[in-house]
This record gives structure tokens, sequence and C-alpha cells, in this order.
């Protein structure tokens, strides 16, 4: 397995809540024009103007390019709405089922997969990776830099799920660029995107799984997303959504041909709504597992959190 999805600077281009999906990104102008909130099929039946109309002032004050929303309550999806540009100079709109970054949503939905693994007794959660893998961590070249530290034998599902793994959240970001151990796994927290590369490399080489595949049928067909993908499809290129850095400076979409459970994924607002409203339903998952891997042991610790 060789590394997913290098990140590249971090900029406004994708901001993500539990239940509402933005793309964003400044003008550089100090004013926004926005087109008439997209209208399409997938605009869900009850309009919301007063939100529309605060949204569209709240782009106005942030100099915001475009930006999806979505808004589930009571179990319900009852608003999606997409405004502003998916591409400011061609003056394309951004539409409810515009391609965007799911970024790190896709860990959100690569541990609802897990659940459903652990339901069906594939994955323990407190069972270390180490057990699933047919040679020691180390021996996979991405993983070279950990030789000598017995730390990563400890590593387990739940903590990847849990961030608390004691990784950093990618390796790009440590000094030299290697992977290393911040505390001890399961001592503490701290937000780690490496720690879901490791889980992805347990269910491939451990138990033989194509997490494109998994994902594919587990939660997009599961939940009616046909805009959603763990790798790029040439179908996205039609009506995806470009970024801006902070000065303003055109980002396009790059194309992430490797699967990345820790943040490949594409998917529009109008998909997001319905995997969201189906994972706060708990569907297709036990009682036990709607309750989620922070139930844990470790979530009734006094933990700290690291760095």
């Amino acid at each position: 397995m060789t590394l997913r999805w290098p990140p590249r600077p971090l900029t406004p281009v994708a901001l993500a809540g539990l239940a509402a999906l933005s793309a964003c990104a400044p003008t550089g102008s100090g004013a926004v024009s926005t087109p008439p909130a997209a209208a399409t099929a997938e605009t869900a039946p009850a309009a919301k103007p007063e939100l529309d109309a605060q949204i569209r002032q709240l782009m106005a004050d942030a100099d915001i390019v475009g930006m999806a929303v979505a808004v589930i309550e009571d179990g319900e999806i009852t608003h999606v709405n997409a405004y502003g540009y998916r591409n400011r100079e061609q003056r394309m709109p951004l539409e409810t089922d515009t391609i965007m970054y799911g970024a790190s949503l896709t860990k959100a939905a690569f541990s609802y997969m897990i659940m459903q693994l652990v339901d069906e007794g594939l994955v323990d959660l407190d069972r270390p990776v180490a057990d699933y893998l047919d040679k020691p961590l180390p021996a996979y070249p991405d993983y070279a830099s950990l030789e000598g530290d017995e730390e990563w034998r400890l590593v387990t599902p739940r903590m990847v799920l849990t961030h608390t793994t004691g990784l950093a959240n990618l390796r790009f970001f440590e000094p030299n660029q290697d992977l290393r151990f911040h505390f001890t796994p399961g001592t503490a927290y701290a937000y780690s995107g490496e720690g879901f590369w490791i889980l992805q490399l347990m269910l491939e080489e451990g138990l033989g799984l194509d997490v494109k595949a998994e994902m594919q049928r587990r939660i997009f067909d599961r939940f009616d997303m046909p805009n959603t993908s763990m790798q790029w499809r040439e179908d996205f290129a039609d009506n995806l959504a470009d970024g801006y850095a902070m000065d303003g400076s055109f980002e396009p979409h790059d194309e992430r041909s490797n699967v990345s459970a820790a943040g490949s994924m594409d998917t529009s607002i109008a998909d997001q709504a319905r995997m969201w409203r189906g994972m706060l339903a708990g569907e297709g998952l036990s009682a036990e597992s709607r309750a989620g891997p922070a139930t844990s042991r470790f979530a009734r610790k006094n933990a700290t959190a690291a760095w």
C-alpha cells in the first residue's frame, strides 16, 4: 500500500459540519456577486427564505465564492441548497449536485463502514491492528520509520476511530516527514489521518477487502449517493467545484486517483444530506454500534488532548 492523498496547502475550499457541507473560498475582491440559489431536482421541498438570506449575507461578509448547505431536523432532510459559484471566472453556478471535496468527511463515512464490519464479526475494535497483518507494520515500506518503536503493536481500530493512536495528523507535517508516536497509543487524544491509513492497510492487507468497493456498497449505494466516490470519476469533470486560496487565487479541483480512508471522497451536498440523515438514524448498524466507538473504556478515562 502506498500513501494516499498527499495533502496540498490548506485552503478554504471545503468546510463541513455534521449536516452541512460547504465549498468556500474568498473572492479577494471584498464583494461577492452570487447567482440565485441553485434550483435543481435535489433542492428540498420546504423553502427556507430567511436561512437563504442569512447564508447569502454571511457569504458577502466573508467574501465566499460558493457554499452548499444541508439541514437535517428530527431525522429528516428539510433543506438542501447551493449558493454562489463553482467556478467564478466562468460564472458557473454551484448546484446541489456539484462535485465537491469530501475531504475529512471521508473519515466519518469510513468509520461507519468499519462499524458494519464490527457488527459482522470481521473487525474487533480492541484487537491490535498488528494481529490482522501478516508481517510487522514497519515491514511495510510506508511504515519503515517505526522500526525499533514497539508502540505500533498497541494500536487498535478503536484508537484509530477515536484519534488516540499517538500519531500526527499527517507525516508530511513532521520535521523530517517520518512517522513517529508522540504518546503511547490509547493515553491521549490527537487528531490523526495517519491512523486511518493504518486501518485501511489492515482491511486491504489483513482482511483482503477492497476499500473502494466496500465503501461503494456499504455507504454510497446504501444511502443513494450517485455523485460520490472514493476515487476520481471522469463523469465528475462536467460539474465540479474549483477552489480559491486565501489570497483569492484559483485552485483547480484535482483528480484524486488513489483511494484514501483519510480523505479522498468526492461528493455533493445532496449526497451528503442523504448520508448524514442515514447515519444519524443508524441505518445498517446494531444498537451497540450506533452508540459508536467513543463509548469505549477510553472515553471513560481522564485522558488529555495532546499537542
